[in-house]
């Protein structure tokens, strides 16, 4: 959702960006969409619903529409000059060795490395820190075009087994699947119906806690729609029919659970969050002699009053150490006796910064905060005494902790826009900092620049905004720029690498990244200012992103881009409905973009404590004013615009991406291009680095050509 870079190898000559007039459009004849008459009554409101017929995603028609959409969208991008050379610079940059933050067991590694373009990552382990590692799982040899992907891997305490997530392209539906690390066989373990779960191995290596949804009626498809989620234990070697109910709430049928044993085996924790809610209820059962775990020990209440995040990050014998935001928006870590959970002891207290992670590791505590949205890590006892602090290799984002009470060394990487994912093994006690893995891009970040800035949003609340691009820039107001923003769910967006950054600097590109309110960057009260009925805010941040930009003359409006995805999807869909004249081209992939009706496919109605739904009239109300699909009006120029979605999403719908489409399509009121790209046997937060270049490739080109950028051969 957030990443751009890249940099030309050539024996003589490099691509220069040059920033030229806008392209001058043809009038694009698009796909017939059909209209029809629906008309839905929200509390007495009347809202044509014209493309309802796109959400049944398997009818004819639809499919005819997307395929007439799909040729239409490659024939204009096959007409940009720049495009192949963008995606071959795009794959070259692409091709570097990638690893994952390790996990340790019993002094055993288990980390993921891409060697540069392999469709997926494979899973390796390695017997200590100088053995040679050994493959486990390869999941490109399970499909030639990637379209079963590997989501997830959990090695057990001892590191007998290795647990496993396949999907078949990408679907957050899994199958769990169990392999024999000795022998580099798999058991014939499959567990099914397996959706937002994690993977928890009891501490004898016997068996695993996960999370499920129910079978369906025999001949019937899995449903749609998640509901009575509930905590199994399955025992490896035996059928899934024989696996044990854990804990269920039925009469919390569209709440999500995740169950985890702690390090040391004694405790199993249930964490019960409705939908994408900051908020849970915190549950625990005493599994007693880790040898001989009692799986079938009696779930006892925590906390219960979904006021607050408990999270808990370990245990020493029976003292729970949590990290909360009950009394502190930008949480703290307490500790209590399982035995008086009501008793709290602060540990780490909180402070105008906000604690974005922290862990148990070598019994003191790790704590990663975010400071002004730039990580640092800081040490303490277990006793909440401060040990001084992880050095990090500069401005930047911590991506990753790994640690055990039984070891020293601590795991992370680090990355910045300018900076590719590097992961470091710190040694606790004798503070020495090690490099585990360092790619080696072929880019030069010496001739660019990150600069963070301050600007005040249209109520006059602080946002602050990274700038990457190349030294000595003029800021001359015409130079292309792309805004990237996001905005929800407490998620916060920090400084990242990616290997299509260098392409739009080398470009010539400016590349913005808004934090806005809706994340988690200053806490709690950051994410509600911009969630519910307070979802204005976020668009507002944004757009006066785009004003900074053109009045402090990095750009204009005809040379700004902007992106997002997903929420942040959302995100575009809204801007360019509200303000189009601020933009010069507009990127939404798998936006959510009817927001009357999300809550009724698949996942989506996990998402009602952050948006509200239009079966309550008050949240109606603030709905209708900026859901993307209704807010599209006749006649009105809207910048050319690209999305993307995917046919194996059930995250985020399809039919999202398709009724706004065709709106945009039926609406334009100029001859500014609205296209749609549609791939297929990938997912919202899947697809294989093959299709993965081969879309980046078409958006910058999309934006690169409607920015007005043009490629000069210059002399090195």
């Amino acid at each position: 959702m957030k990443q751009i870079a890249w940099i030309l190898m050539s024996v003589s000559l490099l691509w220069a960006g040059v920033a030229a007039a806008a392209p001058a459009h043809p009038q694009l004849i698009y796909p017939s969409a059909a209209r029809d008459t629906i008309v839905n009554d929200y509390f007495g409101t009347r809202v044509p619903a014209p493309y309802q017929w796109m959400e049944h995603l398997n009818r004819p028609a639809v499919k005819q529409w997307v395929e007439a959409e799909n040729t239409l969208t490659f024939t204009y991008l096959r007409k940009i000059p720049e495009r192949n050379w963008i995606r071959t610079r795009l794959t070259k940059l692409w091709n570097y060795a990638k690893v994952g933050v390790p996990r340790q067991r019993q002094g055993r590694l288990f980390f993921s490395k891409n060697t540069g373009l392999q469709n997926q990552a494979v899973v390796y382990e390695q017997d200590s820190l100088t053995a040679k590692p050994r493959k486990l799982i390869d999941p490109n040899t399970l499909s030639p075009n990637g379209d079963i992907a590997l989501l997830d891997y959990a090695p057990s305490p001892h590191g007998r087994y290795l647990a496993y997530a396949l999907s078949q392209g990408g679907s957050d539906w899994e199958t769990l699947h169990v392999r024999d690390i000795a022998t580099g066989h798999d058991l014939s373990d499959a567990v099914h119906y397996v959706k937002f779960s994690g993977i928890s191995w009891t501490r004898d290596d016997k068996g695993f806690f996960y999370s499920r949804y129910p079978a369906p009626p025999p001949g019937k498809a899995i449903s749609d729609r998640v509901r009575d989620q509930a905590v199994y234990y399955h025992v490896v070697g035996t059928p899934q029919s024989a696996d044990r109910l854990i804990y269920a709430r039925p009469d919390l049928p569209e709440w999500i659970m995740e169950a985890s044993v702690s390090e040391d085996g004694r405790y199993l924790f249930i964490v019960l969050v409705n939908g994408t809610s900051a908020n849970n209820e915190l549950y625990y059962a005493n599994l007693g002699d880790p040898r001989h775990p009692h799986v079938g020990a009696p779930i006892k209440p925590l906390f219960t009053k979904n006021d607050a995040a408990y999270q808990p990050i370990g245990n020493l014998g029976d003292t729970v150490f949590l990290q909360t935001t009950r009394n502190a928006p930008r949480d703290r870590i307490v500790s209590f006796k399982l035995s008086d959970p009501a008793r709290w002891r602060n540990e780490v207290p909180e402070t105008r910064n906000v604690i974005q992670n922290a862990l148990l590791a070598d019994r003191r505590l790790v704590v990663q905060y975010l400071v002004d949205v730039k990580s640092e890590l800081k040490l303490f006892s277990s006793a909440g005494r401060p040990q001084g602090a992880v050095p990090l290799p500069g401005i930047g984002s911590v991506v990753g902790l790994s640690g055990r009470n039984t070891s020293s060394a601590l795991y992370y990487g680090f990355t910045s826009f300018l900076y590719p994912t590097t992961v470091y093994r710190y040694d606790l006690r004798s503070g020495k900092n090690a490099v585990f893995f360092r790619p080696r891009v072929p880019f030069d970040p010496s001739k660019y620049v990150t600069r963070q800035v301050f600007y005040r949003s249209k109520d006059g609340t602080r946002i602050p905004m990274f700038l990457t691009y190349k030294k000595g820039l003029k800021r001359s107001g015409e130079n292309p720029t792309v805004l990237y923003g996001y905005g929800g769910f407490d998620i916060s967006i920090t400084p990242d690498f990616s290997p299509s950054l260098p392409v739009w600097l080398e470009l010539g590109g400016v590349y913005a990244v808004a934090n806005i309110r809706g994340g988690g960057e200053y806490g709690e009260a950051w994410h509600k200012a911009g969630m519910l009925g307070n979802k204005q805010n976020v668009f507002n941040d944004f757009i006066w992103a785009a004003k900074y930009l053109i009045r402090r003359k990095y750009t204009s409006p005809g040379r700004l881009g902007i992106e997002g995805y997903s929420n942040g999807g959302l995100l575009i869909g809204a801007a360019i409905t509200q303000q189009p004249q601020w933009f010069g081209a507009a990127y939404a992939g798998a936006g959510v973009m009817d927001m009357l009706r999300y809550q009724k496919f698949s996942g989506g109605a996990l998402w009602a404590p952050e948006y509200g739904t239009s079966d309550n009239a008050k949240a109606f109300r603030w709905l209708i004013k900026y859901s993307p699909v209704q807010n599209v009006k006749p006649g009105v120029c809207y910048p050319p615009t690209i999305l993307t979605t995917a046919d194996h999403d059930d995250r985020v719908v399809p039919s999202h991406s398709y009724k706004f489409t065709a709106a945009m399509q039926h609406d334009q009121g100029c001859a500014n291009p609205v296209l749609i790209r549609v791939e297929t046997q990938t997912s919202h937060n899947y697809m294989p680095t093959d299709k993965r270049i081969a879309q980046a490739a078409d958006i910058w080109a999309f934006l690169a050509y409607n920015l007005g950028i043009t490629r000069a051969p210059a002399r090195k």
